[in-house]
């Protein structure tokens, strides 16, 4: 398997006022952990900038000349509630966007099996027209119509195992039957949206979960709800929204995710990959904002993206507790 990390220093120049959880200290922890021995196999590459064009697939252009005419000179700009901007986050969210397309592009050329874009700001939030949520634009959105429109992907999938549910992404894929997003998250939590009953055109699939639900509930989820419908979708490029919010340790949710979790998760999503898709999976950083909890989730997810589905085999109830990633 090749695995490609997509990086850029200009996720460490978009900054938020003081007490923020999405902060700079968020991407130098998985600097970090990425920088050890264990991940050598990676190939890595700086992430572009995104271009106009890719980012008005998902977000129109007025909105996109909003959030440039935006962008401070100095200090922040407060775009909501708890969404800033400081003078690096444009470029920051730019080379966000622009990583998910390189992503996509590498995954579709045979440059790489699968990839991993290890930016900031996070993107699930970010709604067609409206900044919220610490979210500038959706990179997942936008890597999945560029998917369509570069490669003739026919079906694109994003599932989404962040804490808070993705908003953003289900309002922009909400009426295209083409394009499926399947969510487990925290409900009742931020932003509010996520509750089964919403479909879309029957390519929606949220599987809420209550507060305190850990890895029982949510491989439940997972397995009889979000997975099958997956399946029967056929995806031709899956997409993840990869949220390590729902750990256990995370200061911004109620959930009792661990580590071994995502590893479940990762492998379960990258075995639909491999029957469908080729075995094509982008993954965006979404929340985490325990540093040490991100950090450890990030390489056990890298961890399964590297080894792949036949890792999977090896996961029985004897071994499934062993250290994946430290």
């Amino acid at each position: 398997m090749t695995t490609l990390l997509l990086h850029h220093h200009a996720s460490l120049a978009h900054e938020n006022p003081p007490g923020h959880p999405e902060r700079v200290d968020r991407i130098k922890a998985i600097n970090q952990i990425l920088s050890h021995s264990h991940f050598k196999p990676l190939k890595r590459k700086q992430a572009p900038t995104a271009r106009d064009e890719d980012i008005i697939r998902a977000h129109p252009d007025g909105y996109l000349r909003q959030i440039r005419e935006a962008s401070p000179e100095d200090g922040f700009a407060q775009i909501d509630m708890d969404t800033f901007m400081s003078p690096g986050s444009l470029e920051a969210a730019l080379r966000g966007a622009g990583a998910a397309v390189a992503a996509v592009d590498a995954v579709f050329s045979g440059e790489a099996d699968n990839a991993f874009c290890a930016m900031r700001p996070p993107g699930h939030h970010a709604e067609a027209r409206r900044a919220m949520g610490f979210c500038l634009f959706n990179n997942a959105a936008i890597a999945a119509l560029y998917a369509r429109e570069r490669f003739d992907a026919e079906r694109v999938a994003v599932v989404d195992f962040d804490v808070h549910h993705g908003n953003g992404t289900q309002d922009i894929f909400w009426n295209d039957s083409d394009l499926f997003y399947g969510s487990t998250h925290q409900m009742p939590l931020y932003p509010g949206t996520g509750a089964a009953s919403e479909t879309g055109v029957g390519n929606i699939f949220n599987a809420p979960l209550r507060e305190g639900d850990g890895g029982v509930e949510f491989r439940t989820a997972m397995a009889t709800r979000i997975l099958p419908a997956l399946d029967a979708f056929g995806p031709d490029l899956v997409i993840i929204s990869a949220g390590f919010d729902a750990h256990r340790e995370d200061p911004l949710g109620g959930l009792s995710f661990t580590e071994e979790d995502f590893v479940w998760a990762t492998l379960n999503v990258m075995e639909v990959a491999d029957k469908h898709a080729e075995g094509r999976v982008v993954s965006v950083l979404e929340g985490g904002y325990d540093l040490r909890a991100l950090a450890a989730s990030v390489a056990v997810h890298v961890q399964a993206l590297i080894r792949g589905t036949g890792d999977l085999l090896a996961r029985t109830p004897d071994n499934e507790d062993d250290d994946d990633g430290e």
